[in-house]
């Protein structure tokens, strides 16, 4: 019975997923599986032949596999490697290229002998590419194939650097890189004009031999991509659907990689389910959007058309969940986001008490807190809260080199014509120019640089809280070090920003902390900051009584909304307000009209807020409440 609930669950899966709690279980596992191998070949005297992925994915596999080396004595003296692909034209000692990743990653830090490290060459003459390829196959064929390949996915699709219209049948060649992929490289080349057009990639066919493949994908941000491969139909489009035709693969994901699979995403269509509360307001508003039809208006018989016959039958009549569903969306939306006084606030999102809130909004970059929460940070302004802001990083990987040169410029013009020209700015304006002259792609600034950007960054961030209503004792740079420590290593510590954070929040005593919980950033510092929050509020509640009447409100930026039924409180904006929240925006000019790092969005900050909210607020109404122009979104962390 239990083998037939599996299959029924997983029906619209083409090919064995497995799906673990964390991106490190899933790792661990994958390396612990590597190791096996190792020593079994060992044991017979075999060599074992692996397939090895680059990028962020296999990342914590490597250290797994490190640590077990270094603990555990694992030797990799009979293993030979063969990696996926590298970029063409590329150096190996180049920063980007897939040698130095391996090296830094592996190879380096474990026992395996330097002539038993294949990885394709991006130094070889076009004219000779072919060939390569040819023998890079060959050789694999002589030892036998890949015993295991590791594979992530690319948002394209991609396995390795077969992109969309690759064919199923294709071996080890040269191929151009879609403008998608090269977008999502861009942050470590500089830019995406640096990032080489074309790459040598295994093909298809290759990994197909392989005995075992393994495909590892890690967070929300491959959900959408990963359900494609795995329930869509196979299509040149999505090379990764290709995988379906083996028998010896497996996706190995964690919870959010797996989010959009059917089983987790709509389990009622799947499988037989409990119908918890907040299941069955899931199930609710899909149902609605779904047909496009109000909540207020849904019928016994499109549930029982739609997978929910069993929530009628035990929650039913329709209308009876229909009005408790919309009431609970109902009571999310409130005009006041730091509690209404004097009211009875059951059924309300925030405490009606104190009437008077100390408020602090954590904003990793300096414009988080107008792009992400802007009308919200206004309306807490205006409705006599006190309110502060804690800008956590400086930002000054994002600014402008021709800005750094503006500023300086100013500041020489206005020393000379106050008469105190001491010739310090001068030479910092001279050494600037003459660094970025020579400046490599993604080369760090040095430290005066830095400190320029910086300080831009501050004066705009100052000046858009400012026009928030704050004043300027209630706004707050941490300058956080993580974010200059990681420029030059990621392994780092983060103690240190806690302790600050610590501070911050010691001094502050808030009733309602607002972090970013927009962990969908690519960059990666939205999830370091809202990490640093919520270890330093874990800790002051071991020991700080005020701490039992703060609450944590997660806001989500520029990249993606929480869904509807995750929402816990919606707050709406009124058409000047949205006005208002754009001007704000304006206030940070050097990410006006095309940013350092816009990702792969071409929208404009202010104009990607404005469509999330306005789209936010179109939801709700499609599903049967008011109209609003805007609405930003809000969930609130629940530490118990």
């Amino acid at each position: 019975m239990a083998r037939l609930n599996l299959l029924e669950e997983t029906r619209f899966e083409k090919v064995p997923v497995t799906v673990y709690p964390s991106q490190s279980d899933a790792s661990i596992h994958v390396a612990n599986r590597i190791a096996s191998l190792i020593k079994e070949k060992q044991a017979n005297g075999e060599k074992a032949v692996l397939g090895l992925a680059t990028g962020a994915t296999p990342v914590q596999v490597y250290k797994e596999l490190v640590r077990q080396h270094k603990e555990e004595g694992l030797s990799f003296k009979n293993v030979v490697t063969f990696n996926l692909d590298e970029y063409f034209p590329m150096q190996p000692t180049a920063d980007q290229s897939y040698v130095t990743f391996m090296k830094k990653n592996l190879f380096d830090l474990i026992d395996i002998p330097a002539e038993n490290i294949n990885i394709p060459d991006g130094t070889i003459d076009i004219s000779q590419v072919q060939a390569y390829c040819e023998a890079y196959e060959q050789k694999i064929s002589e030892l036998g194939g890949l015993d295991i390949q590791l594979l992530g996915i690319g948002r394209t699709g991609h396995i390795g650097f077969n992109e969309p219209g690759s064919a199923p049948n294709s071996g080890t060649r040269l191929v151009t890189l879609d403008d998608l992929t090269r977008r999502d490289a861009s942050r470590g080349f500089g830019g995406k004009e640096y990032v080489p057009t074309k790459a040598i990639t295994m093909g298809v066919g290759t990994i197909f031999k392989a005995k075992e493949i393994v495909l590892m994908a890690w967070n929300e941000n491959k959900a959408e991509i990963v359900k494609k491969a795995v329930e869509g139909e196979m299509s040149p489009e999505i090379p990764a659907t290709y995988l379906q035709l083996s028998n010896n693969v497996e996706f190995i994901l964690d919870e959010g990689a797996a989010s959009l699979l059917t089983r987790f995403d709509t389990p009622w269509l799947a499988h037989d389910v409990v119908w918890t509360e907040f299941l069955t307001k899931k199930a609710v508003v899909w149902l609605s959007l779904k047909l496009n039809k109000a909540i207020l208006k849904l019928t016994d018989e499109d549930y029982n058309n739609n997978g929910m016959a069993e929530l009628v039958t035990e929650q039913g009549p329709a209308y009876n969940i229909n009005i408790k569903i919309f009431n609970e969306l109902q009571r999310t939306i409130t005009g006041w986001p730091g509690g209404k006084p004097n009211v009875d606030d059951t059924n309300r999102p925030e405490r009606a008490e104190p009437a008077h809130k100390n408020a602090i909004l954590f904003s990793p970059h300096p414009d988080d807190d107008v792009i992400s929460m802007g009308g919200t940070f206004i309306r807490l302004a205006d409705q006599g809260h006190n309110v502060h802001v804690a800008y956590q990083t400086s930002g000054n990987t994002a600014v402008w080199d021709d800005d750094v040169l503006r500023y300086l410029e100013f500041v020489q013009d206005f020393a000379v014509a106050i008469e105190d020209d001491k010739g310090i700015t001068s030479k910092i304006y001279t050494e600037a120019r003459e660094f970025f002259k020579t400046k490599k792609p993604n080369q760090v600034d040095p430290e005066i640089i830095r400190t320029v950007k910086g300080l831009i960054r501050k004066g705009e961030a100052i000046a858009g809280a400012r026009f928030v209503g704050l004043p300027d004792e209630n706004i707050h740079f941490q300058n956080l070090p993580f974010y200059d420590r990681t420029k030059f290593s990621k392994d780092v510590s983060f103690e240190d920003d806690i302790q600050q954070t610590m501070e911050l929040l010691r001094q502050v005593k808030p009733q309602q902390v607002f972090a970013a919980g927009d962990f969908a950033d690519p960059h990666g510092t939205h999830k370091v900051c809202f990490d640093i929050i919520l270890e330093a509020l874990l800790r002051l509640r071991k020991t700080d009584e005020w701490t039992k009447d703060c609450w944590l409100w997660l806001y989500r930026g520029a990249w993606h909304e929480y869904p509807i039924h995750e929402i816990e409180m919606a707050v709406p904006l009124s058409p000047q307000e949205v006005k208002r929240k754009r001007l704000a925006i304006f206030k940070h000019q050097s990410q006006k009209d095309v940013p350092v790092f816009p990702g792969d969005d071409p929208r404009e900050f202010w104009v990607r807020a404005e469509d999330r909210t306005s789209d936010t607020a179109a939801l709700y109404h499609k599903l049967g409440l008011a109209d609003y122009e805007a609405i930003e979104a809000f969930v609130r962390w629940k530490f118990d």
